[in-house]
């Protein structure tokens, strides 16, 4: 149970993700989200003065003339998209080495998607899990119903902290009924991961957002050192002053996500890779112009 103070804190955080998340979406996501995301069926609506970020090629130089200012065409889509966003709240989750945890990346990406979508007029859900989903928010529109969804990215605590990308990607192809955009956001530690990930993209399309901390794919040089996984609470002595420990495991470490990789590579699935010591928004504008390109080529 949160403390009023815990649950504050927890407010705040929301707040300060949801001013964010809107900056950046206002400012550059919006267009890219849409060229990337949308495109086909689409009605012409109506015209709105250029914003940056949006797409040069939808600017109407007609109206631009009129008003002597730039005017974007504004498109509906004939079939509404439904964007679910899956988050993995797992015991791994909540590690970061650095400043932000791989949990608070994911809220904060979450919050991006979703303010993206919902400007676009798009429905968004939620699900969360761990060694099972924890929690399914079915697809709306409103701030007051994405705002809902950060808060339960941050605050959820599973009673099995394991991680099953399988038990996830299943729950996900029995409940969505109609083809949705699937953002799965995880580290993807977790057995097994083709057959799921592949009927999944199937089914719906999807896209990976891997979420990674630097000391995970690199031992430091820091003696002997008691490391602990969150999900199994298994405790083991490391000696990280031994440089061949040090280089198997991050040779153990880069086939592991290499193997992941190529598992999005084999079955469409587009990816990015968020770490928690870097830009993550870049990353995903990245992941947006790869697609935005590939659709208007």
């Amino acid at each position: 149970m949160l403390t009023d103070a815990q649950i504050e804190e927890m407010m705040g955080r929301v707040r300060k993700l949801e001013l964010k998340a809107r900056r950046l979406v206002r400012e550059s996501f919006s267009g890219e989200y849409l060229s990337s995301f949308r495109g086909q069926g689409l009605d012409f609506d109506d015209f709105r003065e250029y914003q940056h970020g949006d797409e040069v090629r939808f600017i109407d130089w007609n109206v631009t003339a009129r008003m002597d200012q730039p005017f974007v065409r504004k498109f509906r889509e004939e079939r509404e998209l439904s964007v679910i966003i899956a988050v993995d709240v797992s015991g791994s989750a909540d590690y970061g080495s650095i400043s932000l945890s791989k949990r608070e990346i994911a809220a904060e990406t979450a919050a991006v998607l979703g303010f993206s979508a919902l400007h676009n007029g798009d429905k968004v859900g939620l699900l969360i899990f761990a060694h099972e989903p924890i929690l399914f928010i079915p697809p709306e529109k409103g701030s007051r119903h994405l705002l809902r969804m950060i808060r339960e990215i941050l605050v959820a605590r599973p009673s099995r902290p394991g991680t099953s990308i399988a038990e996830a990607c299943d729950f996900l192809v029995r409940t969505l009924r109609r083809k949705s955009l699937v953002f799965m956001i995880s580290d993807f530690y977790s057995d097994p991961l083709e057959k799921p990930l592949g009927k999944l993209a199937r089914k719906h399309e999807s896209i990976a957002l891997r979420v990674l901390d630097p000391l995970e794919a690199r031992l430091p040089k820091a003696g002997k050192v008691v490391m602990v996984d969150p999900e199994t609470g298994f405790e083991t002595l490391v000696n990280t002053g031994n440089p061949n420990l040090r280089m198997g495991y991050e040779k153990l470490m880069k086939r592991q996500q290499e193997g992941v990789s190529a598992i999005f590579k084999k079955h469409g699935i587009d990816s990015a890779d968020l770490l928690t010591d870097g830009d993550t928004l870049a990353a995903l504008h990245k992941l947006l112009k790869k697609r935005s390109r590939r659709r208007s080529g």
